[in-house]
């Protein structure tokens, strides 16, 4: 409560919030907004737009970031010349706590380069790589609920913060004790003395120009552009202009874009999540694919990280998974590099822990190592930059299960534009073979087995519920599983204790004796433990009892 009297009693806090702050007449409400300081940590901000220490807004913003000032100022001497770039998307507020981030880092002395209008996650990461800043600053909550916002920052590699600086950010931001009196320039002032840069078409070119790069048959799109069917929706994010940009300027003239989807709209009316994980975001995409005899479907989240893929086989639409889509996209490039004389010598691919192990069998046919990360994109991001400063591999592509892919290392976070250019130029490719992308990824099941997994969570409810999960995985880890559904385990992995040369997690593999896996994750904000499943079979149908099997089991346990 007293730092809500402080809010409202401030001389500078601003009238929007104050008026918000008058209207509250819950107790419990006003507990909530002020019971702590929105939390800090590698994904930095993210919570419901509103007055409050617990919300996002732009005392919370300017708090951030004055921590991530003083934090750039005391580890690198050339921060103020080097600068950081700013992002943002579509939601309620971005460009507003974008100018808050801008006007602070100004304040400070701090170069900013300010993108003019909304850009998807990955441009912002390209961004800082291609203007050698500092660091990177991202507003922007995915696939998130309308009424959330967030804040992302990134390294100097562009390249999200892994757990030491963040801390280190976190140490910075707990010594600001008034976050209503940190200083601000406002836009025009910071531009005025030479701090605040609008940045916009220059980047968009260099980065289109590096998509280019990545593709492997502009012979085969300009072929086949007229002829490949595709259906687009960015879900009303920032995906819309580049993803139908470098589309054209390849050679796909048959792309046809959700009109009901195609604007930046903050509430995103039109979707109950959108989210392309789940399938519902795709209606509309699905209508109008009908309508256009459409090959393809590709739909991005809000900040254009994250892509979902639906293809036309058989005249039934089917969807392809976040793992299916990455061995399809893994198989392709190394595929093409092979029969072009490209592949590299120590290749390494990249996954998460609780991704799937067909990428690992497609990877070793072409000699390329596969390297297991804690899940988080910037774990694959960090092996990246390792290998780089090393020398010991060559990066091919890195992805995991939750639609999150990269292929051009010239952005080290996930990337949805890439991954859409690639999809489509891979049913292209395959389509002048008579294939689609079912067929291929058929045929890998006939070579390698069928692979399926899953992802299911369960919450534990009421006030204990963080307690009740806790006991529950230190039990899971005294007493291991000895089988599960009748299957000996052969392997229990637990990653709290740093497995593998990984940093500790707590996240528990358990290995089957068929093959088939199950990894136990509980959230770190909340009462809800993610289990993902993995089997293989001789079909689709064995792998899925086995996976039906193993989630029963999991979860007659939890209860």
């Amino acid at each position: 409560m007293n730092d809500y009297l402080r809010w409202l009693n401030h001389p500078l806090i601003d009238p929007e919030i104050l008026s918000e702050l008058k209207s509250l007449t819950d107790e419990k409400e006003i507990e909530d907004r002020f019971y702590q300081p929105l939390a800090f940590g590698t994904a930095g901000l993210r919570g419901i737009i509103g007055a409050g220490t617990n919300r996002m807004n732009k005392y919370t913003v300017r708090r951030a970031t004055a921590g991530f000032a003083r934090y750039l100022m005391n580890t690198n001497s050339q921060a103020h010349g080097q600068g950081v770039a700013i992002a943002y998307d579509s939601r309620h507020k971005s460009p507003e706590f974008a100018a808050e981030a801008a006007g602070v880092l100004a304040y400070y002395g701090i170069r900013v380069y300010l993108f003019k209008e909304l850009r998807p996650t990955p441009m912002l990461s390209f961004a800082v790589r291609h203007l050698k800043a500092a660091g990177g600053i991202v507003i922007t909550a995915s696939h998130n609920p309308p009424e959330y916002n967030g804040y992302k920052v990134y390294g100097p590699d562009g390249a999200q913060l892994l757990p030491e600086p963040a801390n280190r950010i976190l140490n910075e931001i707990q010594q600001i004790e008034d976050e209503l009196s940190i200083p601000v320039l406002s836009i025009d002032e910071g531009m005025a003395k030479g701090l605040i840069h609008l940045i916009g078409e220059e980047i968009d070119q260099a980065y289109i120009e590096k998509l280019r790069t990545l593709s492997f048959h502009p012979g085969v799109i300009k072929e086949m552009g007229d002829q490949l069917g595709i259906v687009f929706t960015p879900l009303h994010g920032t995906g819309n202009i580049p993803v139908r940009r470098i589309l054209k300027e390849l050679g796909f003239s048959r792309v046809h874009v959700v009109p009901e989807q195609e604007q930046p709209d903050p509430e995103f009316r039109t979707v109950s999540s959108p989210n392309p994980e789940e399938r519902q975001a795709f209606d509309l995409a699905l209508r109008l694919a009908e309508q256009v005899h459409a090959d393809i479907l590709i739909g991005t989240d809000p900040d254009a990280d994250r892509v979902g893929v639906i293809v036309k086989h058989e005249d039934e639409y089917v969807a392809l998974t976040g793992n299916q889509i990455g061995a399809l996209l893994l198989y392709y490039s190394l595929e093409q590099k092979r029969l072009q004389g490209t592949l590299p010598e120590n290749g390494v691919m990249l996954k998460t822990i609780v991704t799937s192990e067909l990428g690992r069998q497609i990877a070793s046919q072409y000699d390329v190592q596969t390297v297991d990360v804690l899940t988080g994109f910037k774990y694959i991001a960090e092996k990246i930059r390792e290998y780089e400063t090393s020398g010991r591999h060559s990066f091919v592509m890195g992805y995991e299960e939750s639609y999150g892919y990269l292929l051009g290392d010239f952005v080290r976070d996930k990337d949805a534009v890439q991954a859409s250019m690639m999809a489509c130029e891979m049913a292209a490719y395959y389509k002048r073979q008579g294939l689609t992308l079912v067929d291929v990824l058929q045929q890998l099941f006939d070579k390698f087995g069928t692979y399926l997994e899953d992802l299911t969570s369960f919450t534990f409810q009421g006030k204990e519920g963080k307690e009740k999960m806790d006991a529950w995985m230190n039990k899971l880890r005294e007493q291991p599983l000895t089988e599960v559904g009748g299957i000996k385990v052969s392997l229990n992995e637990d990653y709290q204790s740093g497995l593998h040369g990984l940093p500790p997690a707590n996240v528990l593999k358990i290995h089957l004796a068929d093959g088939s896996w199950i990894a136990v994750r509980p959230s770190g904000t909340e009462p809800k433990i993610k289990f993902y499943f993995g089997a293989t079979g001789v079909n689709q149908e064995k792998a899925a009892q086995k996976i039906r099997k193993m989630k029963q089991e999991m979860l007659k346990l939890v209860v």
